[in-house]
């Protein structure tokens, strides 16, 4: 997956950006392995399990919408939707995945969620 990079005018935003092609280069998702991807945002948090050898969304779980978990996408919300994706991920034979973080630096809430699905009993 390779796509076109404009020029960025903010520099954070290239960063994340090439951050993001870098990972997606190297992480595929299978059925046996799929991919988990974390979407961060300065309120929210969504979190996809992918499997991108059919490019079908397995499920996915977020802190908005209908089926909102936490009330914010903070550590502890990110906690919250790690828990609850590792036992929803038990609850289809899933054991192993690998992690995509979306560009995203590994700290904060990106590490929380990722910490809370390896407690889960997930091997990411």
């Amino acid at each position: 997956m390779r796509k076109s990079v404009k020029k960025i005018k903010s520099a954070s935003k290239a960063k994340e950006q090439r951050r993001k092609l870098s990972i997606r280069k190297k992480v595929v998702g299978t059925a046996d392995r799929p991919r988990i991807c974390a979407t961060k945002s300065n309120k929210n948090l969504f979190v996809q399990v992918i499997d991108d050898a059919s490019n079908k969304t397995i499920l996915s779980v977020s802190t908005f919408g209908k089926n909102a978990l936490a009330a914010s996408g903070n550590t502890e919300g990110a906690k919250i939707v790690g828990t609850k994706l590792a036992e929803a991920l038990a609850g289809k034979n899933i054991k192993n995945a690998v992690f995509d973080r979306n560009g995203k630096k590994y700290t904060g809430v990106v590490a929380a969620l990722a910490t809370s699905i390896r407690e889960g009993g997930i091997q990411i």
